[in-house]
């Protein structure tokens, strides 16, 4: 490869390597402790604190307005200005020249628009907050914390599944099984290394570092992921909408769930309709009588994935049904043609269409957002639990090391790392500094890399990357002996450089190649902290050869014959 080219793939190495590192960067130095807080809760705290902040800065409006009208905006809601500015040239008014919050207020048609419009600012801040944080670099369980879950077998739902008793060893090998989906569960959710154990025989031990949603690690840690087709019965629903109305506190009850009404004939079930709303959280909107009876199962469900509709844009789920479930699904298709047919997950109508024709083993849905289409898929795809579990325990966990503990590890590894900068400065001279430069490109691009893939950053992980720093040194130290043997023996400096980055190259290949080996045995093999270790490695190892082979050799190659420096300083016996 040319020298332009050469150059052209470590600038574009920087610049995706910048990008990926800017979450990171941008998360963990510019967003205020307090907003991290916020962007980590639940969706439904969020909307708790975003519905209080607008009612908040909507009664100091108001009472800004009642003491003086002709106050000016505090800065605090100069946002609002645009909002207002559109309202008034929608409405066909006259925007006014000067601001002031009784303009401002008279942007809005009403309060209710006024607080809409404040909840939306909050609203979208946090999501795109916590969006932002899921893009970050995650720190472990040991350096930040996380959560704790405690998951225990439902015994009584297994039975009545099987229709007979079961003994502790049954519930034991079941719980087992589940333990096994819930680690490919995990793999494909793209959680932050957590650690899954067996506590006792009928409970999983879940922990999970950094803030992970506890509504989405609920959905699929617990969730049964089950999924059924039921016909609709519309002239049942239009009877039981009306009765709930007419009778609002026979709806629910007093655990919240839906009242059956007495009248309803046999056979029939009544269930809410829920649709996400603008935080994401699932909202009853109505309710619909169900055919008892399931239509179709979940578990004749072969393969789940996710697109857009061409058209509008929304999550649709395709399912491929197997021989089977086709069958099913084509017999109860094409005898309730025109009938309404129901998607029923975990007990709740997420989507509803009329059965315009008969469909057999492609089925496509739609009715959930994008996250939980994406999880369904999942929970599908890795399979249904054997054993049903339920959260016996959850709760936040603090580091396991400490502050003092952490802050005492990084200052170790930051001396430790500018002792062997200054030792390849103090033995290698110039040589020295283009070794270090490739040592800090080094550090930055496994942190780009450690971010892309949203890995997780433990003590263990930090000790994979001091290692690869020591191997990059290494390799530095390899190629400046076998250029000093070179300049040794009367050539050029030119000729010394790149003699000595080709006799190198497989010296350093070999000993990396046989550890990037074992690395990924480990990653592959080892759970939790070795694993964090081994992708770290094996990250580190590959940034490592780039550095020492790719970007050293550019940095000589241009001071050599670009700068036309003709002696090399390399060491201090060598002028």
């Amino acid at each position: 490869m040319t020298k332009r080219g050469r150059l052209i793939v470590v600038l574009l190495v920087l610049i995706v390597g910048g990008y990926f590192l800017y979450p990171t960067f941008s998360w963990y130095f510019f967003v205020p402790q307090e907003t991290k807080d916020l962007a980590a809760g639940s969706k439904e705290q969020i909307k708790e604190y975003a519905r209080g902040r607008a009612a908040q800065d909507m009664r100091e409006l108001i009472d800004l307005v009642e003491k003086d009208a002709e106050a000016a905006i505090p800065a605090d809601f100069s946002y609002l200005k645009k909002l207002a500015r559109d309202n008034y040239r929608a409405s066909g008014n006259t925007v006014p020249s000067q601001w002031n919050v009784a303009a401002l207020l008279n942007g809005f048609g009403s309060q209710q628009e006024f607080f809409a419009a404040l909840e939306q600012y909050y609203r979208e801040d946090l999501l795109a907050m916590k969006a932002r944080s899921e893009k970050a670099l995650q720190l472990g369980l040991d350096l930040s914390g996380g959560m704790s879950i405690l998951l225990e077998a439902d015994r009584n739902a297994y039975e009545e599944k099987l229709g007979r008793s079961v003994t502790d060893a049954e519930v034991s090998d079941a719980v087992q099984q589940d333990l096994e989906i819930l680690n490919n569960r995990i793999d494909q959710f793209g959680l932050t290394e957590p650690e899954l154990r067996l506590q006792g025989t009928s409970q999983i031990l879940v922990e999970i570092p950094g803030a992970a949603d506890p509504e989405r690690v609920n959905s699929f840690l617990k969730g049964k992921g089950s999924l059924a087709f039921h016909i609709v019965d519309s002239e049942e629903t239009d009877k039981v909408v009306a009765y709930y109305a007419e009778n609002p506190s026979e709806k629910y009850n007093n655990d919240g769930s839906l009242r059956q009404p007495d009248s309803l004939p046999a056979g029939r079930i009544v269930a809410g309709v829920y649709t996400p709303d603008l935080y994401g959280i699932d909202e009853e909107t109505g309710v619909s009588v169900l055919h008892e009876e399931v239509g179709l199962d979940g578990i004749h469900i072969m393969e789940a994935v996710t697109s857009s509709d061409p058209i509008t844009g929304q999550p649709v789920v395709n399912f491929q049904l197997d021989n089977t479930g086709g069958e099913i699904f084509y017999k109860l298709t094409s005898t309730n043609v025109n009938k309404t047919l129901a998607v029923v997950m975990d007990g709740k109508v997420k989507a509803q269409a009329v059965i315009s024709e008969a469909i057999r083993n492609s089925v496509q849905m739609r009715g959930f957002s994008s996250d939980q289409a994406s999880d369904l898929a999942i929970v599908l795809k890795t399979s249904a639990l054997p054993i049903a579990l339920e959260v016996a325990n959850q709760q936040a966990v603090g580091a396991s090391l400490g502050e003092d503990s952490v802050r005492q590890g990084l200052n170790a590894i930051a001396v430790g790392f500018a002792l062997v900068i200054l030792f390849m400065v103090i033995y290698y001279r110039r040589a020295g500094l283009i070794a270090d430069l490739a040592l800090v490109l080094n550090l930055v691009i496994i942190t780009a890399v450690l971010s892309a893939f949203n890995l997780t950053l433990t003590l263990t992980s930090i000790a994979g990357i001091i290692l690869t720093v020591g191997m990059a040194v290494d390799a530095n130290v390899i190629i400046f002996e076998r250029i000093k043997e070179e300049y040794r023996l009367g050539k050029s400096a030119e000729a010394s450089v790149k003699a000595g980055f080709q006799k190198a190259f497989w010296t350093i290949m070999d000993a990396n190649i046989t550890t990037f080996i074992a690395a990924l045995v480990l990653a592959q093999l080892g759970t939790g902290g070795v694993r964090g270790f081994a992708n770290t490695l094996a990250t580190g190892i590959v940034t490592s050869m780039f550095t020492a082979l790719f970007v050293s050799r550019l940095v000589f190659d241009f001071f050599i014959q670009k700068v036309k420096i003709n002696r090399l300083r390399i060491s201090w016996r060598i002028k």
